[in-house]
């Protein structure tokens, strides 16, 4: 077991955690037709979201494919980062209930915009809304006009996630090899393959 520093300077327990993580763009936007959402599902863009809520779609979505850093940040930042008007959360509303979101990030300015969070709460995973939630964060940035629109991806994502990204019209422009020192305290599941010594 490895240790790490937090914020405070303060050192804990951490499983270093060693991942691809391969960056991709979209130039244009995609000249398709738009998969359509499964029936009575809706996306709504969420004007004000709380941390509360925040949290749980962050965690719900991210538990199995290690989203961590979010998690260590104090609610004070994450408050801060959702008021900011270049960020912006759309969930995807199925039977009356979140079966995932996405996040958008503008604050890179004229460099374009970022995907920055996608994914599907675990009871929708298989259910046909993953390309059509997709689909529907990649025509909610186009709307802007971008220069660009970027998202990335790791080997701790579910595996579709690459390959959802590519047959959506996304280009891979670069793979990076990471250590990650994931806190114990956060209880998150970790595969064996991803573990590093």
């Amino acid at each position: 077991m490895a240790t790490a520093a937090r914020g405070t300077g303060i050192r804990e327990p951490v499983q270093r955690v060693e991942v691809d993580v391969t960056f991709l763009r979209m130039t244009a936007p995609p000249e398709t037709p738009a998969p359509d959402l499964p029936p009575g599902a809706t996306v709504q863009r969420v004007a004000a979201c709380s941390v509360p809520f925040y949290r749980y779609l962050y965690d719900t979505v991210g538990r199995d494919y290690l989203w961590w850093l979010r998690r260590t940040v104090p609610d004070s930042e994450i408050a801060m980062l959702l008021a900011r008007p270049e960020i912006s959360i759309h969930v995807l509303i199925q039977g009356n209930e979140p079966a995932g979101f996405y996040e958008l990030d503008r604050r890179g300015g004229e460099y374009g915009i970022n995907l920055a969070y996608f994914g599907l709460m675990p009871h929708a995973i298989g259910r046909g809304a993953g390309r059509a939630l997709l689909r529907h964060a990649i025509d909610a940035a186009w709307a802007e006009a971008p220069r660009v629109l970027t998202v990335n991806t790791c080997t701790a994502d579910h595996p579709r996630a690459l390959p959802n990204y590519v047959e959506a019209g996304f280009r891979i422009t670069r793979t990076v090899r990471e250590l990650w020192p994931v806190p114990l305290r956060l209880g998150l599941p970790i595969p064996e393959r991803l573990r590093a010594g």
